[in-house]
């Protein structure tokens, strides 16, 4: 072990200049503290310096990662979370020996204690960075949880009526140590659902039972049936989370709920509507870590994106996105958003409900109670003098005649349609009562979106599809020549499913004159469509074939997503 202080091989390893190390030592003798965290503090070092210091100083080996593949996790059950996290120190046993990842190797008492209590012999210590060690801990922790079939074996009859606390909103789930069953089971149910990618769990009420449903990449998958005489806790557990009234079971309510599942943070509403067997609720999950995507991630074609990317940099014009409920045109219109987001434009959205909070943009909530409409809101904020406007959806004539004229006054406007196809939209905006004439002055390019779900890459069998099945979603025996297709099958990996995470597939219809001229002669969605085609647009389907041959889904996807 070397026998020099810390902040002497961190001056010699991390090359720092006397002032540096000076002004660091009188911040220490000024108001205490250790002079690597002052170090640290001041953007000096990294962490991966001070363990690579404290690696010299106490002669010990440095992981930079630790694996959690064939992680023994039996010490769960004799250590508790709080412990490991509060020391930031894991045991980990692999097959060359045990040893105990450290993040600070100077709490010897610590060190010295989870000796005793796991009683192992020959353990070594080594150094690891504390992101390592926490993700460890949460996986060991999680792995280790009863499963929550196990815990609804364990609830009785008479635990119907006990009393059920509130758990700290925004504590870690994985931290709650509650006996209570009813706690354990919805603690389970949210961290499974967050592990398993879910974006929705529904608990449903039946005459003789429940049913808890995930819905995973857009597919809902049966998860659970906890019997009858569990239902009244579960859903007042859930509501007590997201504070709505539990004595009202007669009325629609909505809340949300803030939580905390290991290194993730998710934000999860709550709607319950009251059914004939009981109040039936849904939890939508935001992962917020992860929730805003950049243009290119989106999925979009080389060339589309290039296009894409020219046209929400323009100076005016309505920009509609369409497609049914959750096919994520939310989450193309943020990552547009994200993308042309800085100093010097002011941009402000008006939507219903916020979805994430994104920094630097002004965002409305619509609220119908105090008479903040789409289009109420939508007047207000012209005067805001923005250059861009996101209006979340276009529902009515009002909101669709303020947009039109907002574009038409030199503003960029990015909103939704709900419509099958980019030329539906055009018939729903003259149908709803808008002039041809302002349409076409107004919106410049009108893009059609699904999700469809990638083939898991890990367990995906490359075969040759059948000649009728091709042709269907229009790939030709001429473009499948010297391609990879590929089908679901489904591992471990992707809960069985085949299929891991979803990429949309677009249609972009740009309108240029001859399609202008065309909607000024007629409102029919079919010819505006068959116009564009023949202008080059490439429809839905066509965007899905190309990620059929590029090895991404599946002939069954595109066919599922893409039915006439």
């Amino acid at each position: 072990m070397s026998h020099k202080f810390i902040g002497e091989i961190l001056k010699e390893i991390c090359s720092l200049s006397d002032d540096i190390f000076n002004d660091a030592l009188e911040i220490q003798s000024e108001k205490g503290g250790r002079i690597g965290e002052i170090l640290i503090q001041k953007g000096v070092i990294g962490e991966g310096d001070l363990l690579k210091a404290r690696g010299i100083q106490f002669g010990l080996p440095l992981w930079p990662a630790i694996s959690t593949e064939d992680m023994d996790t039996s010490f769960t059950e004799r250590i508790p979370i709080q412990f490991l996290k509060k020391y930031k120190m894991v045991p980990v046993v692999k097959s060359d020996g045990v040893y105990i990842a450290v993040n600070d190797p100077t709490l010897f008492q610590p060190l010295d204690d989870l000796h005793i209590i796991l009683g192992w012999d020959g353990v070594e210590t080594v150094l690891a960075p504390y992101s390592a060690i926490l993700s460890a801990i949460n996986f060991a922790y999680d792995m280790s949880s009863d499963s929550a079939e196990q815990v609804i074996q364990d609830m009785h009859e008479e635990d119907r009526d006990m009393i059920i606390s509130a758990v700290e909103e925004t504590g870690d789930l994985l931290d709650d140590t509650s006996d209570a069953p009813i706690i354990k089971l919805v603690n389970l149910m949210l961290s499974q659902a967050v592990k398993a990618r879910a974006s929705d769990i529904h608990i449903e009420p039946y005459q003789n039972r429940i049913k808890v449903r995930y819905r995973v990449d857009g597919i809902l998958y049966d998860m659970l049936s906890p019997p009858k005489h569990v239902q009244s806790t579960l859903i007042s557990r859930i509501k007590i989370m997201a504070r709505l009234n539990i004595a009202e079971k007669r009325l629609p309510q909505d809340g949300r709920i803030e939580i905390k599942i290991g290194d993730k943070n998710v934000d999860i509403r709550v709607s319950t509507i009251p059914t004939a067997f009981g109040e039936r609720i849904v939890l939508r999950l935001l992962d917020k870590t992860n929730v805003l995507l950049k243009v290119s991630d989106l999925g979009m074609s080389d060339q589309g994106l290039k296009v894409f990317n020219g046209l929400i940099k323009s100076a005016h014009g309505i920009i509609l996105v369409t497609g049914p409920t959750g096919s994520g045109k939310t989450t193309t219109l943020y990552a547009a958003l994200s993308s042309i987001n800085n100093p010097d434009i002011n941009i402000i959205t008006i939507e219903d409900p916020i979805e994430y909070q994104i920094e630097g943009i002004g965002q409305i909530q619509v609220n119908p109670k105090i008479d903040i409409t789409f289009a109420n809101g939508l007047r207000s904020i012209v005067r805001q003098d923005p250059d861009v406007i996101l209006v979340g959806e276009i529902r009515d004539l009002e909101t669709a005649e303020i947009a039109i004229q907002a574009a038409l006054t030199g503003h960029l406007v990015f909103s939704t349609l709900h419509t099958n196809d980019s030329a539906s939209a055009v018939t729903r905006l003259i149908d709803m009562g808008i002039e041809p004439f302002l349409v076409t002055s107004s919106v410049i390019a009108i893009l059609a979106q699904r999700l469809v779900r990638n083939v898991c890459n890990e367990c995906k069998e490359e075969y040759v599809p059948d000649q009728e099945s091709l042709e269907n979603i229009g790939i030709t025996p001429e473009m499948s020549s010297g391609k990879k297709i590929y089908r679901a099958k489904g591992c471990q990996s992707c809960l069985n499913t085949g299929y891991k995470g979803r990429t949309g597939i677009f249609e972009l219809m740009i309108l240029d004159d001859a399609i202008k001229s065309l909607i000024l002669k007629t409102s029919d969605s079919n010819a505006i469509k068959k116009k564009a085609v023949n202008q080059g647009m490439k429809t839905l389907r066509q965007d899905g074939a190309m990620k059929v041959l590029n090895g991404i889904t599946t002939v069954e996807e595109i066919l599922r997503i893409t039915q006439k």
